[in-house]
């Protein structure tokens, strides 16, 4: 893999990234002449759940829905420059042009929210990418082939080694949302890269149950769920280094959990083998999702890493979940969902795994 380093009209960086077979050279120049971008996120601790909340309200101007000819994530052309200046490219990965948090974020702050001195404050400090994973606007993930879907995976593993690195950064996590429905405000293939000044949530509540796991049976979590799972009805699709499967307490109508066979914390971690073996996997199962009704299937793809700092309780994994659960029919996150966190779930997880083996494609 070959990457090059330029920047931006405003200054932001942006990385190409190449397989090694005759890649051109990166070199066209931004034309655009565009501000400075200034950030003023803001990080708010809720002292009832004890979480924070990133407060970016900047991000209300950004770019939304633009026709296929205004894409700003296509190639630039004559007399239409974007945010990738050159003619064509492979993957690229850029700074958000409307982050939610930045390196250089506004760091004059208080110490806490005005009249509620319980509720921290502190800059909105981290950094966010973009990633496009191809210049063809109509290619989604699953059309890739193996080699760019390969090229995508190895430039996810760089980003998080490099983003890691920043003192001050606590986790890494890359995602694509896919699809008008799921809140996608630009149709282009990509997905985004946040690197988080705290270790999120969802993260904080996994580990607390494996180390309690530990604690009452001495064994490992994520080994026994991975274990169970690899032998059980709700598998999807699997192959010697990696298992896609329905978990059985699955919150969305459509949901898979992709496991490495082998621990490994992050992406990282992975050996070439096992990223083969993933792209493979991945790309039957994103084909399922689909197939699977003749309307499009929305989904949010979430890799699970470790933190940056505490690595050794980790299991890599990657969330695949859709909130279409018919055609014509999304599951709407209303009042247990939203207002108490509790999922009532529209589906049946060993229905799902059957429905899905059952596409071909």
């Amino acid at each position: 893999m070959i990457r090059t380093s330029r920047r931006l009209s405003d200054g932001r960086e942006i990385l190409y990234f190449d397989d090694d077979r005759d890649a051109p050279p990166r070199d066209a120049a931004d034309t655009r002449d565009l501000p400075a971008v200034t950030t003023r996120s803001e990080l708010r601790f809720d002292p009832l759940l004890g979480e924070e909340v990133v407060v970016a309200a900047h991000r209300q101007t950004r770019t939304f829905l633009p026709p296929a000819d205004q894409c700003p994530l296509c190639p630039s052309r004559p007399g239409r420059p974007t945010e990738v200046p050159e003619t064509d490219y492979q993957v690229v990965v850029f700074e958000n042009r409307f982050p939610s948090l930045a390196l250089d974020v506004v760091r004059d702050v208080p110490a806490s929210v005005p009249g509620n001195p319980l509720a921290g404050l502190r800059p909105g400090f981290g950094r966010c990418e973009v990633v496009c994973f191809t210049s063809d606007h109509d290619r989604d993930f699953f059309q890739l082939g193996p080699e760019r879907a390969r090229l995508v995976v190895d430039v996810w593993a760089e980003r998080t080694a490099e983003l890691s690195a920043i003192e001050g950064v606590e986790q890494v996590f890359c995602f694509e949302n896919h699809g008008e429905e799921i809140g996608v405000t630009l149709a282009h293939p990509h997905g985004q890269i946040y690197a988080y000044p705290f270790v999120t949530p969802r993260v904080e509540k996994v580990l607390g149950s494996v180390r309690r796991h530990r604690e009452t049976t001495g064994g490992d979590l994520f080994a026994d769920v991975v274990a169970a799972e690899r032998s059980g009805p709700r598998v999807v699709a699997a192959n010697e280094h990696w298992t896609a499967f329905v978990p059985a307490a699955a919150r969305w109508p459509y949901e898979v959990q992709l496991f490495p066979t082998r621990k490994v914390p992050d992406l990282p971690g992975l050996t070439d083998a096992e990223r083969d073996a993933f792209v493979e996997v991945y790309l039957d199962v994103l084909g399922r999702f689909a197939h699977r009704f003749d309307t499009p299937m929305p989904y949010i793809a979430s890799w699970n890493q470790a933190p940056a700092r505490a690595r050794e309780d980790w299991w890599l994994h990657l969330q695949l979940f859709s909130l279409r659960r018919a055609p014509g029919k999304l599951k709407y996150l209303a009042g247990s969902e939203s207002g108490m966190g509790a999922f009532v779930t529209d589906t049946n997880p060993e229905d799902v795994a059957e429905q899905l083996r059952a596409v071909s494609w």
